[in-house]
């Protein structure tokens, strides 16, 4: 079961950690976009834009549904928070850990 988690976890970050992709987040938790209106957005070709679309999909970061034809996005609110939480209980261990070496060091005063 934990593995499962670390998976979901990294595929998660991974597909934060691009810049195109986090632009196409921003832009589907605001609104749906067809991935055709998403990719004139980027000077680049609709098939990277759909390889995108993927990687952020896999992550659970959008949900796609179609309407015809095309292919509509929008963002998972849900899933963006849980990548928050996870950073701020990362930032709550840094600072326990701050905290504690600043008491050792105040007690060698």
């Amino acid at each position: 079961m934990e593995t499962a988690l670390e998976d979901r976890t990294d595929a998660l970050f991974h597909a934060l950690a691009d810049r195109t992709r986090r632009d196409i987040l921003r832009r589907s938790l605001v609104r749906e976009y067809s991935i055709t209106a998403l990719a004139g957005f980027y000077d680049m070709s609709f098939a990277a834009v759909q390889k995108h679309v993927a990687v952020l999909e896999r992550a659970g970061l959008l949900v796609k549904r179609r309407r015809g034809r095309e292919a509509l996005t929008h963002g998972r609110v849900e899933t963006v928070r849980s990548a928050a939480t996870l950073l701020n209980e990362l930032e709550e261990l840094w600072r326990g850990r701050i905290g504690r070496i600043d008491d050792l060091l105040a007690r060698d005063d």
